[in-house]
């Protein structure tokens, strides 16, 4: 959590069960030749679910991302809109919120640099979304070899 008074910091959390649910449905469409629904997103192997919970749900105004990339990469982060279910409704494309995050660390790079007016803005319709969410899922996308042990995320508010 963050140290200063009146400062929420939520973790991004690996959600490897419904990572691994969405895999699945991947290798049961091709195992069976059938094709996705339209307008559903199908997890590229590069792609992992995370989840933020959100201890607090009203009165939160967007500061700033924490992220630490161990090693030089990109990494891509998509809200959705969705709720997962029991029954693991598939996500569709038209659930993807836009604007998108995206932070880089260049080789030889002590900080993570992102597109700032992007991130801006995203953060801070995260912030309107935790209004009406208890939790929030995310799609990260991992490239230039980086991978999701290599990460550490997290979103910080004004309570």
């Amino acid at each position: 959590m963050a140290a200063a008074a009146g400062m929420l910091e939520l973790p991004f959390i690996r959600d490897e069960q419904l990572t691994r649910c969405m895999r699945l449905r991947c290798q049961s469409l091709q195992q069976k030749n059938m094709r996705p629904q339209d307008g559903e997103k199908l997890l590229c192997p590069n792609e992992h679910i995370y989840r933020v919970d959100f201890i607090q749900q009203h009165k939160l105004r967007f500061l700033h991302w924490d992220i630490q990339l161990e090693r030089p990469g990109k990494v891509t982060v998509t809200g959705t809109s969705q709720h997962w279910t029991p029954d693991l409704t598939p996500l569709m494309n038209r659930q993807l919120l836009e604007p998108v995050g995206i932070f880089w660390k260049k080789p030889g790079a002590q900080e993570v640099e992102c597109n700032e007016a992007d991130a801006q803005e995203f953060g801070e319709r995260i912030a309107e979304l935790a209004q009406i969410r208890k939790v929030m899922y995310f799609l990260l996308a991992f490239t230039d070899s980086l991978e999701p042990a290599q990460l550490k995320a997290s979103i910080v508010f004004k309570a």
